[in-house]
């Protein structure tokens, strides 16, 4: 099983094609060898998390301590790069990556981005390498960032190669916002605009980016099973 760029899945869909279940939304070095992040650029998402140069860039906000009757409001303090028995939180452990990265110590680490739609149902955005991470200033205190850049080679599967074939494809070139996923995701009421279907869902540039499509407005995207989404495919 893979899972291409722009397709909707379940949460235990992804638990299970991930093999741990995802509590958190920064997960690194996942049984499989890469890390897994879950994002939001939703309206009152509570990170601010960015996507760059028409998806090939995000930036992602580290995650605040957790809270606590020591910390009764989380986002007013210090991330943490440590926990209070001195060992790495997930912020720590991705900065270290990202340092190592940088240093030339070791290559890029992998993370697969998932972006939440609603409650129970996401989209796999596609696979980036971890570049940079570093502090900044964000009302009062300090915060990680990290940057990810698109693996080109990886970019628009799941899986490093489809089984059975020995090559990788990619799917599509551009990442579709946050918010036309969610605005398709209710014009279409969540179905296959051809057939009705509910499931092996993914979004579709009606023009293909590579013809002068846009990613960036609803008009241009639409709901396709994965049936009608290859026929489409095979048709152009």
């Amino acid at each position: 099983m893979t899972f291409v760029a722009g397709e909707i899945i379940g949460y235990q869909q992804m638990c299970l094609y991930e093999g741990v279940s995802l509590q958190r939304g920064m997960n690194f070095r996942v049984t499989k060898g890469h890390s897994v992040v879950l994002m939001s650029v939703r309206t009152g998402a509570p990170y601010h998390d960015q996507v760059l140069d028409e998806g090939r860039t995000l930036i992602y906000e580290g995650h605040n301590v957790p809270k606590s009757a020591e910390h009764p409001l989380p986002d007013t303090i210090d991330q943490a790069s440590r926990t209070p028995i001195g060992s790495l939180t997930q912020n720590g452990r991705f900065f270290a990556a990202a340092e190592g990265f940088k240093h030339g110590k070791h290559a890029a680490e992998l993370v697969r981005v998932y972006d939440k739609l609603r409650s129970g149902i996401w989209a796999f955005v596609r696979t980036f390498n971890l570049v940079d991470a570093w502090q900044e200033q964000s009302a009062g205190r300090q915060v990680y960032k990290f940057k990810r850049t698109l693996n080109e080679t990886l970019g628009g599967i799941a899986a490093d190669v489809t089984p059975g074939t020995g090559s990788v494809q990619l799917s599509h070139t551009r990442v579709i916002p946050s918010a036309v996923k969610q605005a398709v995701f209710k014009r279409d009421k969540g179905k296959c605009v051809f057939c009705g279907a509910t499931d092996n869902l993914h979004f579709d540039h009606i023009l293909p980016f590579s013809k002068g499509g846009t990613s960036a407005t609803e008009s241009n995207i639409q709901l396709l099973c994965a049936r009608h989404n290859l026929e489409k495919s095979d048709s152009i």
